[in-house]
């Protein structure tokens, strides 16, 4: 039975309620997802002792770095200095909010949780809310598939297919369509048996990228008479179409492709069109075939190549990198073999480079794309020359310099050509092992070439390096990963309505304010002893955000019943740095071997109060200083401070008369 529109945008208001409090809803998905199993979905882990360890997926890792620990139902990797629970585990592998790991993981486990009410069809906000646009762009792409399949009116789109050489099995693969060459067709499709205006169905189909609209007001179907190339994001869902005119109607219509406009769903440059089937070959291959073209990619799957993606009529983009990284640690870039497509390798060339993943470039013979290729000669000769004719990034970007120089006459053009090239490499990170070597060819090699010695060559790289060299801490008000504004944030428990905090590294924070970071670390390990904390040290007198909003919700629990216990303390945050902190406090050695912790607490509490004392002595100063105190509360003053100075050094007050 068909699906109605109105059922597309009333359902999201269906969603069941696990229970009545978002931290319950929180702790029934992690107790529901085992943190092994899901990180084992995403790479290869091995038992090591009572927990499993695996190469991280966020740096070039030879030996196992990241570490699962199955009784925290946490995860660290130490290099990296990443680490907590199923929910940011999820947010970084995925690069999305927490909202949509909480949606993410829910799925995985088969619990519904509650949303807010979508809004009714008939109201403003329902065209801006992203839960009917989905429903919206699944129902669309229903229509569009069906009438491909069905209708007898679209036999010049199934005959193009044909001679393009694409299945049967990738039309229901790839969720291809097609458009009839009409105005309002998918209009029509969603007014059908509707009550509701037709202005608001149009709102919401406009919304997505379906229709356009005219200087005059009238809506149009954008993407009449194309096939149709479902674009999905990395959880498959239906986001936006890349339309290609049918060859009898490009006399009308000029313009070959069209893809959908930028939306709430859809940004061409943060998805690549196959990312939804290509995720898993991709990572159990470690390598992404990135090509040029919807059909390029299509023909790549067909002739057994699962690990191809495509660009979505745009140049690669930093954000594409990004994406590229969390699946594999190779890229081979297939380009066309006109002059067109080794201009576009040398655009992306230092984005790879700065994120340090592995590109290989290859260029087709004889100005062939992709698909031509494949159907001429075939899978075997295409994998011969990703075998044979790939090459390394940093070798592609060394003969581009150098081609049509006269290296031994051209002094000038020369010295250019090699600053070049030591450009691009100094944007990369300092490398070992296989990559390492990689680099030392090619200095070996630019040091034969420009006859140049390679301890030259090498100390300029080295000048480069440290012109380019970042700071190792993120920059404060790093923008969030989500996509979207708040509309796309529930009431998910106090965490949820904090602002955005800016980047730490927990190893910063224990240099910058030790005292604080051990009485964290204590208490973590010791809860039970949170009262003696509370009775020297109040949440305001600790210095630093991520540990006084630790602070704080220790205290907050206690107050309302709860043990602070590091599970109840992982429901708190939604924050990927917050819950590393907390991991990061849970694994440390440096207080574990203590057995009694009691003593070390008090003393880390005399040494909070030494600081506070330090930072209050300047102040009181300079109050006494100040103009306006009266005698009387100047003495106040001074024997404020001498009863502090005599606390702090263990004087007892006199009681002679």
């Amino acid at each position: 039975m068909e699906v109605t529109h109105s059922e597309v945008v009333h359902s999201a208001a269906r969603e069941l309620m696990v229970s009545s409090g978002s931290v319950d809803v929180k702790e029934q998905i992690r107790q529901a997802v085992d943190i092994v199993d899901l990180v084992g979905h995403y790479i290869q882990l091995r038992r090591q002792g009572r927990g499993y360890v695996g190469l991280c997926p966020w740096h070039d890792d030879s030996r196992p770095s990241l570490q699962v620990n199955p009784e925290r139902q946490s995860f660290k990797c130490w290099v990296c200095d990443i680490g907590g629970d199923v929910f940011s585990f999820t947010m970084k592998m995925e690069g999305v909010s927490f909202r949509e790991a909480l949606e993410i993981l829910a799925e995985r486990a088969g619990i519904e949780i509650q949303a807010r009410p979508a809004p009714e069809p008939g109201t403003p906000q329902a065209a801006g809310d992203k839960r009917t646009l989905f429903k919206a762009m699944a129902w669309a792409e229903t229509q569009y598939h069906d009438y491909l399949l069905e209708s007898p009116h679209a036999e010049p789109a199934r005959r193009y297919l044909v001679e393009r050489g694409i299945t049967a099995e990738s039309i229901e693969k790839f969720h291809i369509g097609f458009a009839p060459n009409q105005w309002q067709w998918i209009l029509a499709k969603a007014e059908t048996g509707q009550s509701q205006a037709t202005s608001t169905r149009a709102k919401i189909l406009e919304a997505v990228g379906l229709l356009g609209r005219r200087a005059s007001g009238d809506v149009y179907d954008r993407f009449k008479g194309r096939v149709l190339f479902s674009i999905r994001d990395t959880q498959a869902r239906p986001v936006g179409f890349g339309g290609r005119i049918l060859p009898e109607l490009s006399e009308s219509n000029p313009a070959k492709y069209v893809n959908s406009p930028e939306t709430k769903l859809f940004s061409k440059s943060r998805l690549l069109y196959g990312l939804d089937v290509a995720r898993d070959p991709m990572r159990k291959s470690g390598t992404a075939l990135v090509m040029e073209g919807y059909t390029d990619c299509i023909m790549a799957h067909q002739h057994g190549f699962a690990n191809s993606v495509a660009v979505l009529g745009t140049a690669l983009g930093e954000e594409h990198v990004r994406i590229l990284k969390r699946f594999v640690d190779r890229v081979v870039l297939v380009l066309d073999g006109d002059e067109a497509g080794q201009r576009r390798a040398n655009e992306v060339l230092e984005l790879f480079i700065v994120q340090d993943l592995d590109l290989r470039v290859l260029i087709l013979p004889d100005g062939a794309d992709p698909c031509d290729y494949l159907q001429e000669h075939g899978g075997e000769a295409f994998q011969r020359l990703l075998d044979n004719e790939a090459v390394d990034a940093l070798e592609h970007a060394r003969r581009v310099a150098v081609r049509g120089i006269d290296l031994a006459n051209d002094v000038h053009g020369a010295t250019a050509a090699l600053e070049r090239v030591l450009a691009i490499l100094a944007k990369a990170p300092r490398r070992e092992g296989t990559a390492g070597f990689r680099e030392e060819k090619i200095l070996a090699r630019l040091a034969h070439e420009f006859t140049v010695s390679e301890e030259e060559i090498r100390r300029r790289l080295t000048q480069l390096r440290r012109a380019a060299r970042r700071p190792l801490v993120a920059p404060r008000h790093a923008p969030p990963p989500q996509q979207g504004g708040p509309s796309d944030q529930d009431d998910l428990g106090p965490g949820s309505h904090e602002p955005e905090e800016a980047a730490f590294r927990a190893s910063d924070l224990h240099r910058a304010a030790a005292a604080e970071y051990e009485m964290l670390e204590v208490l973590i390990k010791r809860p039970d002893l949170l009262p003696e904390a509370r009775a020297a040290i109040r949440p305001e007198q600790v210095t630093l955000a991520p540990c006084r909003r630790l602070y704080e919700t220790f205290c907050r629990l206690s107050d309302e019943g709860m043990e602070p216990t590091f599970d109840r303390l992982m429901l708190e945050f939604d924050e990927p740095a917050q819950k590393a902190f907390l991991v990061e406090l849970d694994e440390s050695e440096r207080t574990a071997a203590v057995e009694d912790a009691g003593p070390l607490l008090l003393e880390i509490i005399r040494s909070l109060k030494r600081l506070e004392n330090q930072r209050q002595d300047p102040a009181q100063v300079a109050a006494l200083k100040k103009q306006g105190l009266d005698d009387s509360q100047k003495q106040d003053l001074l024997l404020e401070m001498l009863g502090e100075l005599r606390a702090r050094h263990g004087i007892s007050e006199s009681t002679d008369g």
